[in-house]
């Protein structure tokens, strides 16, 4: 989610939450010095609701305004979870009111101390009580899913939760104006139920954030979403858990050692940006680590062994013969090793291809010196260059499928030529045979030219 996208989303959910509070302390005002008038303690329930609504209210305000701050190095997974400690203090009041609710609804069923007058303005006031909380009910929890926001759900359910409480306070009222004694304090205990229900369903919510609980169908997604990508991959695991508005998911993961790095990273962004489209409110870290993938050929394990080992292999082949497999390549090293260090290298590398190995090979290495550093180089006279980029002319017409060499440069390196040159060929001959005739003119080149050290031939197609 964007910087901007947050700020948006940050504004939207403070606004909403204020224009709560004042509702909240409307209502409950209201519904206060009507219960005392009245003497309703259905009403009067009803106000102890709306209070704590006040209190839920007010605490949203400052959870989403605080919850809404980014990481820092106190807290690296930002401040979402004040948002659910905000929502565990609401669950313990609820459950506060409710009990309290219940106590004196009871007593007064027993006692019959009170006397409930329905009037009028009693039958006004809930209505409006009614009105109200459908209008917040729905504006909270538009901007919750839009924001993912626990702590606007919470406020969302509340006031849901008082608009079948205030019916029920209405049911009773109508009753006791038809004279049934006893119909308001049953009332007050069914608003109590309606607001303990409203509880558990707020509490269980908070402490399965609180405790880290995977959210529902998360994990499955991911699963969903590694299944089908185009690359082989084994899920080590995933762990997943919500923070304010936010879904962490962390995630390992095995992907086959014959990929390069950058393949890797390219696995795990489309994999990140797959999840995004799906769960935009995720926050994704991938773990990865490299396995030995089922298919991987002997020439495979050889290139990933030796790059591993800051090696480098060429010309593998692979041959079968009376069941046996006999391997062969060349080992580039750097000029400057002795033998034996050579020699050592290219054992290890041996042992590291044997062990990787299901069946049992007959390895044979071919050491070639190689330059690991940048040099300088020197141009050589006019002369020279004419004269050597004539002979190199000549003796390419005397090679079959490449033709019209051009582009010849020569420098001089350490006091040997190197030499450079591009041809073409027919685009519909194979590699190999067009890779044949270009290693007959740079050998042909090396006999003709006195002093060359190397020649590279490059072949386009005509």
């Amino acid at each position: 989610m964007s910087h901007n996208q947050n700020h948006d989303n940050g504004k939207k959910k403070k606004k909403v939450a204020l224009s709560s509070v004042f509702a909240s302390f409307f209502m409950t005002a209201m519904k206060l010095v009507v219960g005392l008038l009245t003497g309703s303690m259905g009403i009067i329930s009803e106000a102890a609701h709306s209070a704590l609504d006040l209190v839920a209210a007010i605490m949203t305000y400052f959870a989403v305004k605080i919850g809404d701050k980014p990481a820092d190095s106190d807290h690296p997974y930002g401040h979402g979870k004040i948002e659910s400690v905000s929502a565990l203090i609401e669950t313990g009041l609820l459950f506060l009111t409710s009990f309290w609710i219940i106590h004196e609804a009871i007593k007064r069923l027993i006692t019959h101390d009170v006397e409930v007058h329905a009037t009028w303005y009693a039958f006004v006031i809930i209505i409006i009580s009614i009105i109200v909380d459908i209008s917040r009910s729905r504006a909270l929890y538009k901007v919750a899913k839009s924001t993912n926001s626990q702590a606007l759900e919470a406020d969302a359910l509340h006031f849901n939760s008082d608009i079948y409480s205030s019916a029920v306070v209405l049911l009773g009222l109508v009753f006791v104006a038809f004279g049934i004694k006893g119909a308001d304090s049953i009332a007050a205990i069914g608003v109590a139920f309606f607001v303990l229900i409203a509880g558990y369903r707020l509490g269980k919510r908070t402490i399965d954030v609180l405790v880290d609980t995977a959210p529902k169908g998360v994990k499955e997604t991911v699963d969903e979403i590694i299944l089908k990508s185009e690359e082989k991959i084994i899920v080590d695991y995933v762990r997943v858990r919500s923070l304010g508005p936010n879904v962490f998911i962390d995630m390992g993961i095995k992907i086959s050692r014959k990929h390069s790095l950058e393949k890797v990273d390219e696995i795990i962004n489309n994999l990140k940006n797959e999840i995004s489209k799906k769960i935009p409110e995720a926050e994704i870290a991938i773990r990865t680590s490299s396995i030995k993938s089922e298919d991987e050929t002997i020439v495979e394990t050889i290139q990933v062994l030796a790059a591993k080992n800051s090696m480098f292999v060429h010309d593998i082949i692979v041959e079968n013969l009376n069941d046996k497999k006999f391997v062969s390549f060349d080992l580039e090293l750097p000029k400057n090793l002795t033998v034996s260090e050579a020699h050592e290298k290219a054992s290890y590398l041996e042992k590291l291809v044997q062990d990787s190995c299901n069946t049992k090979i007959e390895l044979n290495i071919h050491i070639d010196p190689i330059i690991m550093k940048e040099l300088k180089s020197d141009n050589i006279s006019d002369e020279e260059l004419s004269l050597i980029k004539q002979k190199t002319l000549e003796l390419a017409k005397n090679i079959d499928k490449i033709t019209d060499a051009h582009d010849i440069s020569v420098r001089k390196i350490e006091g040997k030529l190197y030499i450079t040159l591009h041809c073409y060929a027919n685009g519909i001959i194979s590699l190999e045979e067009s890779h044949a005739q270009a290693t007959k003119l740079k050998n042909i080149i090396r006999e003709n030219v006195p002093n060359v050290e190397r020649v590279i031939v490059h072949v386009e197609p005509k």
